[in-house]
């Protein structure tokens, strides 16, 4: 007899028994099937939720019933996460952090042939980067932030970082300093821009802010961060880092303000003011920022404190930075004693040149154990803890970065991320508490982002064994060809493309380097084989399901790509050759390129530009506030600022951008080789240079630029014809 499948049937039915006898659920059994019904609503009436005691570790058990399915845990999230390994490993189904992605079920819900029961291997599981709210979330509705909010549940999400409508609290705070709304909005920099407001780096770019915003983020934001406690997650909001407005600075003249070094190329209007902790107002700013964002949005006690990402610190005198340390630390603790900080690794990588180990110590120590938690931030690259004697005692997280500015490349190193986290969870101290993800955007890859944090619980699986699962789940079977297909994207072909951008996706230019640093192109040069197989491969298995469709668009945008590549290096080889025919011939080839591309994007939405300007147009009530929120929208995409500084940076691969913005850039330089060669001159870079940055500022201009945007066609079909087209 299986007396452990006996026992576990015995135990689900005891429990529901009892649970007949309550008068009222629970709290948590309340958001858990409130959360089911939002997201499986056909099935979610045989999912049963129980609320258990446990000790401090998250915990669920999972097993069938009658016909079913009993989920077990100590609160709403751990019982969430249950849900998803239930439709994960039974079910073939995956619930996709975008809301446009439906939820495939089958129509009767497996059994669970033996109960499991799965514990959290560490306390915090943290979610999100300050850039994320520019880069992917800015435009988003409560609909957007609903399906994501039930995602990070899912994904054992409890520490999410949570900055929608800080401004709202902003304008109370410098109302009470005496300043004018006039002069506050147009402190702050429009919509897009927000997140390097907030860190430190920008003010008042494409300011002022509009009031309507102000008040519609901060509603949205209660939205979320209700829906995020009642799914047992600690929310973490900001608090006050040392920015003031300029004119701040005119108000208190005696004050120890100082102008910030430059970040991003930009010029000194844009500039940041930064007040001294040891400044008496210092603390009096961050009491009352505190007290007016509790009154707001409540309170957690975790809050993101983060005075110098990518700038300087006034000074690199260890006594210094100490002084510093402890007076921000003392600044917050006054002003709520219960108070934690959370401070992002990323400066301490990211500037080794002037955070030294003795600097890195001075600041750190100088702020109590328990009292700070450290994001280590690019764990799938650069250990953190191993540079800074595991921060030096206090409480950290492992998160892995994976993805900058949003960038629609095929990445993912699977392969160093694994080995660092197992010697990290074997190496890394007693101090390390959590994992998560400090993604700047929400690229291309969902999925390695459901692994990281899958890491964090100690199931079963191996990471063998969670692909072949991916696999399942994405086409909705098992299928042995399917799963060697993943395999082998996972762990050998996306790790390859470790750079930020494609050659279609930059400046056009002959040589390495594009005209812009910003975007580097992936250690793989030019047309793969190894990429046309996965995409072949990929159309051959087959499937209805959405997933499968996005993952075959993910992939054919990832094969175009490469093959542009070696069209780029034919244009410069007919260059070199003054060949005429073959430089036209090679422009008519970019084109139709670029044309196919364009199409196989608009398949999904995730990889279209026309959801994002939409959204952001739905921020506006009238044309001119319409055009407005667009025009912000489209420069973060771009041109990014006033500058060359950053300059593609989030850079991507969308439907209506591929189209209108990347494709007149390589057509103008292709015109321009083909004129320099039936001239027998040679090209005037500087000449292309202005016509380039004309167009591209023009872009940003609803006005100027009218965007055609395709209309969504097959997937399947097109690749079928882009494939057999160009013989991939």
């Amino acid at each position: 007899m299986n007396f452990k499948k006996v026992f576990g049937g015995l135990l689900a039915t005891a429990i529901l028994l009892a649970s007949c006898t309550s008068e009222t659920e629970p709290e948590s059994v309340v958001a858990a099937n409130a959360l089911a019904k939002r997201l499986i609503p056909a099935q979610a009436g045989k999912i049963v939720f129980r609320e258990v005691p446990s000790d401090s570790t998250d915990t669920f058990t999972l097993s069938s019933d009658n016909g079913r399915i009993v989920i077990a845990a100590n609160n709403a999230g751990t019982m969430a996460v249950g849900l998803n390994y239930y439709l994960n490993n039974y079910c073939n189904t995956t619930v996709s952090e975008y809301a446009a992605h439906p939820v495939e079920m089958p129509e009767v819900l497996p059994e669970v042939p033996e109960p499991v029961s799965v514990s959290a291997k560490v306390p915090y599981r943290f979610y999100l980067n300050y850039c994320t709210f520019g880069y992917t979330m800015p435009w988003w509705g409560w609909k957007e932030w609903e399906r994501f909010i039930d995602w990070m549940a899912l994904n054992g999400v409890n520490m999410p970082l949570a900055t929608t409508g800080e401004e709202a609290v902003w304008q109370r705070v410098w109302r009470r300093f005496g300043l004018s709304d006039d002069q506050i909005r147009a402190h702050f920099t429009g919509p897009a821009h927000l997140a390097w407001h907030r860190m430190v780096n920008i003010n008042s770019f494409q300011g002022p802010l509009p009031q309507d915003w102000i008040d519609a983020q901060a509603e949205l934001e209660k939205k979320i961060l209700e829906r995020e406690r009642s799914l047992s997650m600690t929310p973490v909001l900001h608090s006050f880092s040392g920015s003031v407005p300029a004119v701040f600075k005119e108000m208190h003249p005696e004050a120890k303000i100082s102008k910030v070094s430059n970040w991003g190329g930009f010029g000194d209007p844009y500039r940041c003011w930064f007040l001294s902790p040891t400044d008496s107002l210092y603390a009096e700013i961050q009491k009352v920022y505190i007290e007016e964002q509790t009154a707001l949005f409540g309170t957690s006690h975790i809050y993101g404190l983060d005075p110098f990402n990518e700038v300087d610190a006034p000074s690199w005198d260890p006594a210094t930075l100490a002084s510093m340390g402890k007076a921000f630390w003392s600044s917050l603790e006054a002003a709520d004693p219960e108070a934690v900080w959370l401070q992002m690794g990323w400066f301490l990588i990211n500037d080794r040149k002037h955070w030294t180990s003795e600097n890195m110590e001075a600041f750190l120590g100088s702020i109590p154990r328990g009292k700070m938690i450290m994001l280590d931030y690019h764990d799938d690259w650069v250990l953190g803890w191993k540079l800074t004697d595991s921060f030096y005692g206090h409480d950290y997280i492992a998160c892995a970065l994976l993805n900058f500015g949003g960038n629609t490349l095929l990445n993912g190193n699977f392969p160093t991320l694994i080995p660092y986290y197992e010697e990290t969870f074997r190496d890394g101290g007693h101090n390390l508490k959590g994992v998560g993800s400090t993604l700047e955007g929400f690229g291309t890859n969902p999925y390695y982002y459901e692994f990281v944090l899958s890491l964090g619980w100690n199931y079963p699986e191996t990471p063998g064994q969670w692909i072949d699962k991916l696999a399942d789940r994405h086409i909705g079977r098992e299928d042995s060809e399917a799963r060697a297909l993943w395999q082998d994207i996972i762990m050998n072909i996306a790790p390859k493309y470790t750079g930020s951008g494609v050659s279609m996706n930059s400046h056009p230019v002959f040589g390495p380097k594009p005209y812009n640093w910003t975007v580097k192109f992936p250690d793989i040069k030019g047309r793969t084989p190894v990429m046309d197989y996965a995409w072949r491969k990929m159309l051959e298995i087959g499937s209805d399901r959405y997933e499968y469709k996005y993952d075959l668009v993910n992939l054919g945008r990832q094969a175009l790509g490469d093959y542009f590549d070696t069209l780029r290096d034919s244009l410069e080889q007919a260059w070199n050759n003054k060949d005429l025919v073959a430089a036209r011939a090679v422009k008519a080839e970019m084109s139709s390129v670029f044309d196919d591309l364009d199409a196989l994007l608009a398949c999904v939405p995730e990889f279209d530009l026309k959801p994002w300007n939409e959204q952001a147009r739905g921020w506006g009530k009238t044309s001119y506030e319409k055009d407005y929120y667009e025009r912000c929208a489209r420069t973060i995409l771009t041109v990014w600022s006033n500058n060359r500084g950053l300059t593609d940076y989030a850079n991507r691969q969308w439907a209506g951008l591929v189209k209108s913005y990347y494709k007149p850039r390589w057509m103008m330089f292709c015109d321009d080789i083909i004129a320099a060669i039936e001239d027998g001159r040679p090209v005037s870079e500087t000449n292309f240079d202005h016509r380039l940055r004309f167009h591209e500022i023009n872009w940003t201009e609803p006005a100027r630029t009218r965007i055609e945007y395709n209309t969504p066609g097959d997937p399947v079909e097109l690749s079928r014809i882009i494939i057999e087209k160009y013989g991939f």
